[in-house]
């Protein structure tokens, strides 16, 4: 189904996310740099947990923007912008939401793994037990209820719904229906391979559901990654973890299985494996179909051009980051994106052409290229000291740019 939605539209070879999911989350959601809500570390999971980061609630999300445009708005899935109470995504501009509002759930069990562990699946801020229930299902059930009731009720409403999928994050639990697709695949490969299939099953249920409800044509359909995939392993480490599960169950990513092709790096990498993603959009009523291309995207892009197809403005001095793609969709125009940044906690990259100058405070900055035959493997730091400067100098100006 990821490839008939390649088919049906544009996909974009240097689509850029963010190293890991919560500042990845608030570019798409707000078209900003996430420093600007102060999503620079990972937000609050558990709702009843004392306050910790969430995103500012003045940000405007594109469900905000949306919703005073006249949508209606749903979020089924992963929030992971803060789990607190009065600052989830029912105070951000959705009508409904119904998933988790932490960074994962266990599949089965709907129970956040990390540490002591904690249940997480709420219907808005009413937390619901659906012990058993295959979360990847839980989403698309909710989300063709909400298409469902949508289209019958408010048939001359327009709609925006975020279906955000807790997979392929781990804990890597696939539909067995796919694993004898896998069964001559070694692992970790098998392993990500079956998760990849259930996800690509899911996305079709949905699309078969606007289908069904004959509001396909009339979609605008965006599917985009908020990482590169994970290499991570975990065990459940207390004797009496939360959700029952054993001592020394693993629920990591098994090593990971993901395939970056000549690109080095992975999630929690500021490489080209940890940030460049898929990213597809498909209109084939207005929009190209079966193209390719290759100029840099952001997430931060996707609140302007939904803006742009929608024909809603914007509030005036608004800063947005991201830029309508509808000239490189429809054009080939060349990516607004001359210079790229990203920062996590202390750790920062800037990209100005086929460099990439990486900082981290417990090391000396890596200068690394795209250009290369074995692309970002080579620091040439000590070569370039005139670059790593003026790399540096552009950091340094974006960052007070962006900060509150």
């Amino acid at each position: 189904r990821m490839d008939g939605l390649a088919h049906a539209g544009v996909r974009f070879t240097q689509a850029y996310s963010h190293m890991v999911c919560c500042p990845a989350r608030a570019m798409l959601m707000t078209g900003r740099h996430p420093q600007r809500s102060g999503v620079t570390s990972w937000t609050q999971g558990n709702l009843h947990a004392a306050r910790g980061i969430n995103m500012a609630p003045d940000e405007l999300t594109i469900a905000e923007l949306l919703k005073v445009a006249g949508y209606r708005t749903g979020l089924f899935g992963k929030w992971h912008l803060g789990a607190a109470a009065d600052a989830g995504p029912t105070t951000q501009g959705f009508d409904e939401f119904f998933g988790h509002r932490g960074g994962f759930i266990d599949n089965d069990n709907h129970f956040f793994l990390h540490s002591r562990g904690f249940h997480d699946l709420y219907h808005g801020t009413t937390e619901v037990m659906k012990r058993g229930q295959y979360f990847p299902d839980l989403t698309v059930a909710e989300t063709r209820r909400f298409l469902t009731a949508h289209i019958q009720d408010h048939a001359d409403v327009p709609f925006f719904v975020y279906t955000a999928f807790n997979i392929p994050h781990y804990p890597e639990q696939g539909d067995p229906r796919f694993d004898q697709l896998y069964a001559g695949t070694k692992m970790p490969r098998q392993s990500y391979g079956r998760m990849l299939t259930t996800l690509d099953d899911r996305m079709g249920q949905i699309l078969d559901e606007l289908d069904r409800l004959g509001v396909r044509d009339n979609t605008v359909i965006i599917f985009q990654s908020d990482n590169g995939h994970s290499e991570e392993d975990y065990q459940i480490r207390p004797d009496d973890h939360s959700s029952g599960l054993p001592q020394g169950h693993n629920y990591g990513a098994n090593g990971g299985g993901g395939n970056t092709g000549k690109w080095k790096g992975h999630k929690a990498t500021f490489y080209e494996g940890g940030l460049r993603v898929p990213a597809i959009v498909s209109w084939p009523q207005q929009l190209p179909t079966g193209e390719v291309r290759d100029q840099a995207i952001t997430l931060c892009d996707w609140l302007p051009t939904i803006l742009d197809l929608c024909h809603v403005d914007l509030p005036p001095q608004h800063v947005l980051d991201g830029r309508s793609l509808l000239p490189i969709i429809n054009d080939n125009a060349a990516s607004h994106h001359t210079v790229l940044h990203w920062q996590w906690q202390s750790k920062w990259a800037v990209r100005d052409g086929d460099w990439k100058l990486i900082g981290s405070p417990k090391g000396d900055p890596e200068l690394v290229s795209l250009a290369d035959e074995q692309p970002e493997t080579v620091n040439h730091a000590e070569a370039h000291p005139e670059t790593v400067a003026r790399l540096q100098m552009l950091h340094d100006e974006w960052l007070r740019r962006v900060t509150p």
